[in-house]
């Protein structure tokens, strides 16, 4: 079977088109080819990707084309000539496609879905897998789609069979592929044997469990030349490779390669390999074989310009990990300050030290994957803010304290909130050691969400011109508002509790917490 599926041309990856884009009736989903994508950033509002790692996965993709294709894949003269070459790429209001249709035409080959042709390199694929690894025990197409049950997992939303499974199309099965790439679990996969040893054991993928933010502009192409950090000056292209520029594959009985550059670190992470088996008409994917790319793995996870990274109790540095319960919000600070508050002593992604240098009126859109180090996922994370990121500018310096105040209010009383509903709820079940889950988890869906509201009220009211002292907060109002929600969800949780005696003098008992008075009660001077 001859190479097919070309992902330069075939329309894969859907889109969100901008008002201004010439074919945008074609709908807010359609799909383009990875060509497409750079040729026309400029007249595509985003990325339509439903799955959030995917959508992460591509913007890697993406970030580490752009900058081979306008030559900011290097900055030898150091980091003010990237930027002023950045700004010229910005001036010219889309990506240069002299400089995409040179780089293609080098690396066309390359970017087939399927090329089972001996000597075939199939995109992000490793073809030694068909020899290295048992035919009849692939992991199947279920495996490679994670929002499928496969295995022994209950069905949820789709019922589908490992012994008869339905074909993936070449859209679902590229995107999937990403996911592996950069969320794949650590444990046990499909046996591969290589150099006469057999093993099944694989890392995790350089993602996995984390939350990665970005910034997005109104257009793809500003999100693109948005999310680029400059190269530091010992950065060669010729050295800092993708893994389609490889001439040839790694050896998996060797270390994995070494990232040198932001090309490399974007693209060239993975721990695992992978090899789709298309269906007999070369356009969808019946089968997959998924398994280890190499047998010692690295010591650490690769540095990402697009992870809040904080410290462990232990001194160790670690990713701030995917919360489907923690709103975007709440880790605002940490994306707007260069010394964000915190135990944790959080850093902020390096890709927000450049991103305002293209737009003022940047937002974030955070994209992750709630999982486990293993074999649990549990769910997607996807959400964007408003335009913040001009808040970083140095006029705005006094703004910048306000939301991380702002943010810290939030936060303290839905702490107390927690500590009052779970206080209460021992008490009223005269249980010291009950997880108390039951009211906390209800309050905690009655607080964050209007919280939010009210952070985001109050976030727009701050002052814009970097006169006003402490950024025009007024925090006696900002604390009184979120008491009164913490104080409204209390009341809510318990109003059933409160109605007997026993449970109106847990209630009451509680409900000190909230007021953060913590103090033991005075002894009477006839006490003794």
């Amino acid at each position: 079977m001859p190479a097919t599926v070309n992902i330069l041309y075939e329309p894969l990856f859907p889109v969100s088109w901008s008002p201004v884009a010439e074919h945008h009736a074609d709908g807010p989903s359609a799909r383009v080819g990875l060509l497409d994508l750079l040729l026309r950033s400029h007249e595509i509002e985003g990325l339509a990707v439903p799955d959030a790692p995917a959508h992460s996965a591509l913007l890697r993709i993406l970030y580490a084309l752009t900058a081979r294709v306008t030559g900011l894949d290097e900055a030898l003269e150091g980091p003010d000539d990237w930027q002023l070459l950045r700004d010229e790429v910005l001036a010219d209001g889309c990506l240069p496609w002299k400089g995409i249709e040179r780089y293609f035409a080098r690396h066309r080959e390359r970017f087939f879905l399927f090329d089972p042709e001996p000597g075939g390199r199939p995109w992000m694929q490793d073809p030694r897998l068909s020899d290295q690894c048992d035919p009849t025990s692939t992991a199947g197409v279920n495996k490679l789609v994670v929002t499928r049950p496969s295995g022994n997992n209950h069905s949820w939303f789709r019922h589908v069979r490992d012994a008869s499974p339905d074909a993936s199309t070449a859209s679902e099965a590229v995107l999937n592929l990403l996911t592996w790439h950069y969320y794949g679990p650590s444990g046990r996969c499909s046996s591969r044997t290589v150099n006469g040893v057999t093993t099944a054991s694989a890392k995790a993928g350089p993602l996995r469990t984390s939350l990665s933010y970005h910034p997005e502009g109104d257009t793809l192409f500003e999100t693109l030349l948005a999310g680029l950090v400059p190269p530091t000056r010992d950065v060669a292209a010729e050295r800092d490779l993708c893994p389609w520029e490889w001439d040839d594959l790694p050896d998996p009985d060797g270390p994995p390669p070494v990232l040198t550059g932001p090309c490399s670190r974007l693209t060239a992470g993975s721990m695992h390999a992978l090899l789709l088996v298309p269906e007999e008409d070369g356009e969808g994917v019946r089968d997959a074989y998924i398994t280890w790319a190499y047998r010692t793995g690295r010591q650490t996870r690769p540095d990402d310009d697009y992870l809040i990274w904080q410290i462990s109790k232990q001194g160790n540095a670690y990713p701030r990990p995917a919360d489907s319960g923690r709103a975007l919000w709440r880790d605002l600070d940490a994306l707007l300050l260069i010394d964000p508050p915190g135990v944790a002593q959080p850093r902020r992604p390096t890709v927000f030290e450049w991103a305002v240098e293209v737009s003022a009126e940047l937002r974030v859109h955070a994209l992750g994957f709630e999982q486990d180090g293993q074999a649990k996922d549990t769910q997607f994370v996807d959400a964007v803010t408003p335009p913040v990121l001009g808040f970083v500018e140095k006029r705005s310096a006094r703004t910048q304290p306000a939301v991380g105040r702002l943010r810290a209010l939030g936060e303290r009383f839905g702490s107390r909130l927690d500590r009052a509903l779970r206080r209460a709820w021992r008490t009223y079940v005269n249980d010291p050691k009950d997880s108390a889950h039951a009211w906390a988890q209800e309050g905690a869906g009655r607080y964050w969400p209007a919280a939010e509201r009210e952070f985001w009220d109050r976030f727009g009211l701050l002052d814009r011109t970097g006169t006003a002292l402490d950024g025009g907060l007024d925090a006696t109002a900002a604390r009184t508002a979120f008491l009164r929600l913490a104080v409204r969800a209390f009341d809510d949780v318990t109003a059933s509790a409160a109605r007997t005696q026993r449970g109106a003098k847990a209630v009451e008992e509680a409900r000190i917490e909230l007021f953060g008075d913590r103090r033991s009660k005075p002894v009477r001077p006839d006490a003794a």
